[in-house]
């Protein structure tokens, strides 16, 4: 049997392989075996083969799996919509208690509700939003109230 389909059986176990352990990194392998199918195939020694399959799982294995293992387990949660308003900073634009008032977040005006029902956040506070319920942010001042 010629080498270089010995390397192919090679690589297309290590690719089967790879399919149900799904780890990227026995296809890495499997491409340096492909190196070494492909100098088998030139008609260069054993020697030769062994080289082009160490030197390509070596470089496959520093320089690729790196980038691609960044980019296999995701990125960081972006948080949208609603959702991303959550943390952020708002003024009172009308009085906020357990009724609803209203807020200016981010340029846009949303009704509003203390996240404390039993306080009364008046205008021109700065507040952070906690939630949101439905179309309503639940705010609470960036620094407790002067007592009265």
């Amino acid at each position: 049997m010629q080498s270089w389909v010995l390397w192919l059986i090679i690589a297309g176990i290590l690719g089967t392989a790879e399919l149900m352990t799904a780890t990227f990194d026995l296809l890495l392998l499997a491409i340096a075996a492909l190196a070494a199918a492909t100098i088998a195939g030139l008609g260069l020694g054993i020697g030769l083969q062994l080289l082009a399959f160490a030197v390509t799982a070596a470089a496959m294995i520093t320089l690729v799996r790196p980038v691609a293992r960044r980019h296999l387990m995701g990125h960081p949660q972006l948080r949208t919509g609603v959702a991303a308003l959550i943390g952020r900073e708002a003024v009172v634009l009308t009085p906020c208690g357990r009724e609803p008032g209203r807020v200016k977040i981010g340029g846009e005006e949303w009704s509003a509700r203390s996240y404390d029902p039993d306080l009364l956040i008046p205008a021109g506070t700065r507040v952070d939003v906690f939630a949101i319920e439905g179309a309503t942010a639940l705010v609470h001042p960036q620094e407790d109230p002067w007592p009265n």
